[in-house]
C-alpha cells in the first residue's frame, strides 16, 4: 500500500515521501496516528505547505538549540557526592545527577541528552558532552566534589 508521509517517520521516510508499506502497519499505525495519509493530489498539496512550515520549524529549532550550545559551552557544574579520603565515590554520578544539576542552572537538559561514557565514581573535574541535536553539541565542565 502507498502512503504519503505527513511527518519524519524513522526508517521509513521523511514528510512529503511516498512509501510502500503493508497494509496492516498503515491502518494500524500510520492512519491512527496521523503520519500519512493516502497518496492523492489534494493531499500531495497540503503536505508539500506542510513541509514548508516544517522546516521553518526545524530552522528556528536549530538555531534556539545552537544559541544555547553557545552559552553551555565551558559552563562548569558542581555535583556534591559521598567520597571515601583516596577519592572514590561511595556510588556514582550518573546522567541523572548531572540533568539535575544542569536543569537547576537553567538549562533544561534530559539524561539522555548527556552524552557520558561511563558513569563517575572519582573526585575530579569531568568534562561532558550534551547532545542537543543530531548535529549540535555542547560541553560542560562537571565538578565532583565531596560532600
Amino acid at each position: 500500500m502507498k502512503v504519503l508521509l505527513r511527518q519524519n517517520v524513522p526508517d521509513l521516510g521523511a514528510i512529503g515521501d511516498i512509501v510502500e508499506v503493508g497494509a496492516g502497519y498503515a491502518r494500524n499505525y500510520l492512519f491512527p496516528g496521523h503520519l500519512g495519509v493516502e497518496p492523492n493530489p489534494a493531499n500531495q498539496k497540503r503536505i508539500e505547505q506542510e513541509k514548508v512550515e516544517h522546516a521553518t520549524r526545524e530552522k528556528l529549532r536549530v538555531d534556539r538549540l545552537k544559541e544555547v550550545a553557545a552559552k553551555m559551552n565551558g559552563f562548569s557544574v558542581t555535583i556534591k557526592a559521598k567520597a571515601n579520603e583516596l577519592g572514590h565515590l561511595f556510588g556514582s554520578v550518573n546522567e541523572q545527577h548531572i540533568a539535575d544539576a544542569l536543569a537547576a542552572e537553567g538549562y533544561p537538559v534530559r539524561p539522555e541528552q548527556v552524552a557520558l561514557a561511563a558513569p563517575i565514581r572519582t573526585l575530579d573535574k569531568f568534562r561532558v558532552p550534551i547532545k542537543l541535536a543530531d548535529d549540535i553539541q555542547a560541553e560542560v565542565d562537571v565538578w565532583v566534589v565531596p560532600a
